[in-house]
């Protein structure tokens, strides 16, 4: 199996293990960024609200098209970051430089690899995101969507592949900026605990890939919780005046959502996001690290 075939399946495995891990918390975080100000009192009475009115499954809404989406988007984003890393450490043999596995990769060029990354998952991951969070936002009483097949359809069929791809550019600040922090801080941790150790990075303990996971997703949410609020907005905005469209650009939302509710709404949120993120993040570099050992037996 090809190394890239190999980055690729590790991926698809983070990116399901991070869906099913993550998918209840990040509905909360979705109904607590796009709804009114004053709707909830906090993280357990959005939470509690979703579990009275729409039932425990309701905490699942939509998680078919992250399952299917996320799968692909992580499969793309280690796919993106390993190839990256080899030509950098192709680069640093060529040039001389030494270490580990022939030469340890710089901060900056993690980051950079991180951000090449993200650029490339954010592909998928705009349509992607766009669909799971109008589906977790509708009315269970009269959906506008029946799944996100039908959500796709009705939103190709009226607004075309620019409504598919609704709110990409903050979709696409955000995943350069949060994956280059992302996976630097990761893959730094890495190199510390192999330098430390005198060790190969599959011997590295599996429990330690899930604290270091954790690490990279609060350095993460620490650097983009903002964006991402701006872009849950714009993803369930309405897509004309006659169906309620309030922002007509991403700095309009920025501007709008300052003037309106204040700084408090930028981190709007954030409490299911922290308490999710080192579950959801630590099962991604988890299931990404054992599925590698797999595929790649010593």
């Amino acid at each position: 199996m090809s190394k890239t075939v190999t980055d690729l399946t590790a991926g698809t495995a983070g990116g399901i293990a991070q869906v099913l891990v993550g998918q209840p918390f990040d509905i909360v975080k979705v109904r607590m960024q796009t709804a009114p100000k004053g709707t909830y009192k906090g993280m357990m009475d959005c939470a509690g609200g979703i579990l009275k009115n729409e039932g425990p499954l309701a905490f699942y809404k939509g998680t078919l098209t992250p399952l299917l989406g996320i799968g692909v988007c992580v499969s793309i984003q280690f796919g993106a970051l390993e190839w990256t890393k080899r030509y950098f450490a192709n680069q640093n043999r060529l040039n001389g430089a030494g270490g580990l596995n022939g030469g340890v990769l710089t901060s900056s060029q993690l980051f950079t690899a991180g951000v090449f990354a993200g650029l490339a998952n954010g592909v998928v991951s705009g349509p992607v995101e766009h669909i799971r969070i109008r589906l977790q936002t509708q009315s269970n009483t009269n959906p506008t969507y029946a799944g996100p097949w039908d959500a796709i359809r009705k939103i190709y069929s009226g607004h075309g592949v620019a409504g598919i791809y609704k709110g990409q550019a903050v979709t696409l600040l955000r995943e350069a900026t949060g994956y280059g922090i992302y996976f630097m801080t990761y893959e730094k941790i890495v190199q510390w605990q192999m330098a430390r150790k005198g060790i190969r990075r599959d011997q590295i303990n599996p429990l330690n890939a899930v604290l270091y996971g954790a690490t990279a997703g609060y350095a993460l949410w620490a650097v983009i919780y903002p964006i991402d609020m701006i872009k849950s907005r714009m993803q369930t905005d309405g897509f004309s005046a006659s169906t309620g469209q309030k922002y007509t650009s991403t700095l309009d939302c920025v501007r709008k959502v300052w003037r309106t509710e204040g700084i408090g709404a930028f981190t709007r949120g954030l409490g299911p996001t922290l308490i999710r993120s080192p579950f959801a993040n630590g099962a991604t570099f988890l299931g990404f690290e054992m599925a590698n050992r797999l595929l790649n037996p010593s």
